[in-house]
C-alpha cells in the first residue's frame, strides 16, 4: 500500500495519527491501515484474507465491515484534533464480500458538537457494502509531539 495522504491537516497531527495507527495492536491484529486523512474526514483500508476475516460461508464476518467503519469514523474525529471514545455504534449490512478483496472505509464527521460528535461510515469493495452511524464522545484534545 502507498504512503497515507494527508489531505489538509497539520503535519504534527497528520504523522500522530498515522504512527498510532501503525502501533495500533488490534489494527495491527485485523490489518487495518491509514490511506488518508482530511479534516473531519478518514480513509481506512483493509485487505480481506480468508483465513483471518471470513465467516463460516467464506464470506467478510460482520465484525470486519463494523471494525473498518468504526476505524474510519474514529480517524475522521481525531483529524479534528480530539480523541473521542465510540458511544454508539449501527452498522447496516448491504451486501456480502468474499476473501481477496480490499475494502475501504470512509468516515465523516457529520456534527460536531463541544462533547458529542456525530460520525458517518461507508464501507465500500467495488460497490457500496455497509453503512454506519456513530456518536462519540470527545475525550479531549490530542497532544502531539
Amino acid at each position: 500500500m502507498a504512503d497515507p495522504i494527508n489531505r489538509g491537516l497539520d503535519e504534527r497531527l497528520f504523522q500522530h495519527i498515522v504512527e498510532s495507527n501503525l502501533n495500533a495492536p488490534y489494527y495491527q491484529l485485523i490489518g487495518i491501515k491509514t490511506r488518508a486523512l482530511a479534516p473531519g474526514r478518514a480513509e481506512m483500508v483493509v485487505m480481506i484474507d480468508e483465513n483471518r476475516h471470513t465467516n463460516p460461508l467464506g464470506l467478510v464476518h460482520g465484525g470486519m465491515y463494523t471494525s473498518l467503519a468504526d476505524a474510519a469514523m474514529g480517524n475522521a474525529v481525531r483529524s479534528l484534533g480530539v480523541a473521542g471514545v465510540t458511544v454508539e455504534c449501527s452498522v447496516s449490512f448491504l451486501g456480502p464480500v468474499s476473501a481477496g478483496v480490499e475494502l475501504v472505509g470512509r468516515g465523516q464527521v457529520v456534527k460536531s458538537g463541544r462533547n458529542i460528535l456525530f460520525v458517518e461510515a461507508e464501507v465500500w469493495s467495488d460497490r457500496l457494502v455497509a453503512r454506519a452511524h456513530g456518536v462519540f464522545f470527545n475525550t479531549g484534545p490530542i497532544e502531539v509531539d
